[in-house]
């Protein structure tokens, strides 16, 4: 049985993840699963248990972290446009936070004589690239943020890389598209808008576009997302070759997106766009 955690575990991501592991479960005799977040939904994803808590605390994460799970979805973190826009809320989780969280790992890694070290799969971004852009980014792609939240993955990247070349851990951090079309409230992500030109007019309300409809955009569904996670679990990180991954993904315009919803919902639904 593998013991597994998810932190981030209560976000959208994580409780797909949840779902798709209750479905099919890593191990034949099935997973036992711990979800960890600041909150969760009333209908939360089965797991054997849900703890609350921030990866902002280091007392917590000291606690959580001491019963040395065999695998570790490190999900948790503020989306873009509130890293951007809160200098200090998104270092102090995206980066801080993390740094807690590996340093946690590392100290249990030490006790034990250097015989624990977990599997880690973290979920960065495509925000860890900059322009100029080729009309394909490989895994190869220069790593050049524009933004804070960019910056504090690529930086976990690099942390994840160093710590696994040590021992402590055996990590690979996979940089996701655009989750899209995410269920439920906007959240606060710069790329928000691109879900919501197809949520909010599908249930009758308006959406605003923001950008040019030749905006050309990286996209992948939540249940593709926990896909992604489910199967990296999987695999064998060091014949990877690297120790973060571009995913898969589809690329579209807007204006592509627009024309699949009218073709789908009708030209009534399209005018919500604004």
């Amino acid at each position: 049985m593998t013991r597994l955690l998810i932190i981030g575990g209560g976000g959208m991501v994580g409780q797909k993840l949840a779902r798709r592991l209750a479905l099919d479960p890593l191990s034949a005799g099935g997973d036992h699963v711990t979800l960890f977040d600041r909150a969760f939904p009333e209908d939360s994803a089965p797991a054997a248990r849900c703890v609350t808590g921030d990866v902002t605390d280091e007392a917590g994460m000291t606690a959580l972290l001491s019963e040395r799970f065999d695998l570790i979805f490190h999900l948790a973190s503020i989306v873009s446009g509130e890293a951007e826009r809160d200098f200090r809320v998104g270092y102090d989780t995206n980066l801080t936070g993390f740094w807690t969280f590996l340093t946690r790992i590392e100290a249990e890694h030490a006790a034990s004589g250097g015989t624990y070290s977990p599997r880690v799969v973290f979920t960065s971004s495509i925000a860890v690239f900059g322009p100029p852009y080729p009309d394909r980014i490989g895994d190869d792609f220069p790593v050049a943020p524009q933004t804070s939240y960019g910056t504090q993955k690529a930086v976990s990247e690099l942390l994840l890389t160093d710590l696994t070349r040590r021992g402590i851990l055996d990590a690979l951090a996979l940089r996701l598209p655009t989750i899209c079309v995410r269920p439920g409230q906007a959240n606060l992500a710069a790329s928000s808008f691109f879900s919501g030109i197809i949520r909010e007019p599908l249930n009758g309300q308006e959406a605003v576009l923001p950008v040019p409809v030749d905006i050309r955009h990286w996209h992948a569904s939540p249940r593709a997302a926990a896909g992604f996670l489910r199967h990296a679990a999987t695999l064998d990180f060091e014949s990877a070759g690297r120790r973060a991954l571009n995913l898969p993904g589809v690329s579209c315009t807007v204006e592509e997106q627009i024309e699949a919803l009218r073709d789908v919902a009708g030209n009534d639904v399209v005018t919500r766009i604004k």
